[in-house]
């Protein structure tokens, strides 16, 4: 099976160009990655700061600042 038309590659590979999937989407693929990237980290950060919120008002606050002043 070949994805860019060619049944033999007996053939001279400089002047057969880009010999690689999906030719052509280099840009839009490039696009599609940084937007998943940009995505997955703001939908990080929301949770994350979610978790830390909780974990900040977990406990007894006069507990936890008693002992905080001990030291």
């Amino acid at each position: 099976m070949s994805t860019i038309g060619y049944e033999n590659w007996a053939v001279d590979l400089a002047e057969v160009g880009a010999v690689y999937p999906f030719q052509g989407w280099e840009v839009a693929m490039t696009v599609v990655g940084v937007l998943f990237w940009l995505g997955w980290h703001r939908i990080q950060f929301i949770r994350e700061s979610e978790h830390l919120e909780n974990a900040k008002r977990l406990g007894e606050r006069e507990k936890i600042t008693r002992s905080l002043e001990r030291y």
